[in-house]
């Protein structure tokens, strides 16, 4: 326990004085986010404050980190490097939406490569599929969410405190440190981005969370309960990001809109503020369903499979029922 202290202090000290100094690289480079009628901000703003967290993470997990587990967090590390590379090279210059596709699916193919998969199924391939498809996805719902101050980075520590929690829980080094490593530079991080921001993340902060939470999620095991029940855990403690890909894909699908190039003021967070008529009240909004549904999760641990099953069914629905809510008011 003590060393998931000592990483979490370090990554958020480390991310607290990185962070301003990113800002200020991002001037001078001009590598800044322009207002525009699809966005909350109003002046131009720092995009790098992602790589203050990247750097922030890894350098915590150096100082800190078990050098037993060498191949595998080197497999999340430099899959994490790639995306937050091309997510660095999309803010600067701009990358087509097929070319980061690949890319993080070639992210995704070095966690397969160093042993970093599901492991639920009992054949192979559908293991590396199931990898595949969970680690894109994740990696696109938390750049999807990264479209109001403080929420990305909110949503990213939340969830990392509760795989913190479950890795202490049963004994899980490599999962404990990395998500220490999280909660440290998201919360060090969240200083500056809060409403109102100083300094967005960017897509390199953003891929970067969803990928290495994705990889946190499949590191999970409980071995004091089945895997046929605790498979769902990692969704559940992610249903935020989850549940507003889900929403944004099928409101543009039905209007005809492709769902992860089109932008627009069709998110979760986006709609709550319409509600309540205050982003800070969305996004306080969205912590509070974050930290709910790590709640369900952790019942969900100890649960027998008729209980996890009936838990999971249960928010399934609620999930149908909030996008078919929030579909059915019109956007403005």
């Amino acid at each position: 326990m003590t060393t998931y202290v000592l990483i979490l202090l370090s990554a958020l000290l480390l991310a607290t004085g990185a962070t301003p100094v990113a800002g200020w690289a991002a001037r001078r480079l001009g590598i800044m986010d322009q207002p525009s009628a699809r966005k909350q901000h109003v002046v131009a703003t720092p995009l790098l404050g992602g790589l203050a967290i990247y750097l922030a993470f890894i350098v915590a997990l150096i100082l800190f980190g078990d050098r037993f587990y060498v191949k595998q967090v080197a497999g999340i590390i430099l899959g994490g490097a790639l995306v937050s590379f091309m997510g660095l090279w999309d803010d600067r210059r701009g990358l087509g939406p097929i070319v980061k596709l690949v890319g993080q699916f070639l992210a995704a193919g070095v966690l397969v490569i160093t042993d970093v998969r599901i492991g639920v199924f009992p054949w192979l391939w559908l293991n590396i599929a199931a990898t595949l498809l969970w680690t894109v996805t994740i990696t696109n719902a938390m750049n999807l969410l990264d479209n109001m101050d403080g929420l990305s980075g909110g949503i990213a520590a939340i969830a990392a405190v509760f795989f913190l929690l479950f890795a202490a829980m049963s004994k899980q080094y490599l999962v404990g440190a990395l998500a220490a490593a999280l909660v440290g530079a998201c919360v060090g991080f969240l200083r500056y981005n809060l409403n109102p921001a100083r300094i967005f993340m960017g897509d390199t902060g953003s891929l970067f969370l969803g990928f290495t939470l994705a990889a946190v999620g499949i590191k999970l095991r409980f071995p004091d309960n089945s895997a046929f029940v605790t498979w769902m855990v990692p969704a559940l403690v992610l249903a935020v990001p989850i549940f507003d890909t889900t929403l944004v894909s099928i409101s543009r699908l039905r209007r005809g809109l492709n769902p992860l190039t089109t932008p627009g003021k069709d998110h979760l967070s986006h709609r709550l503020a319409r509600i309540t008529g205050s982003p800070r009240e969305a996004v306080l909004i969205c912590y509070l369903l974050g930290c709910a549904s790590g709640v369900v999760a952790t019942f969900v641990t100890q649960a027998s499979i008729p209980e996890g099953y009936a838990v999971g069914a249960a928010m399934a629905l609620a999930g149908v029922y909030g996008v078919w809510r929030l579909e059915k008011a019109p956007l403005l």
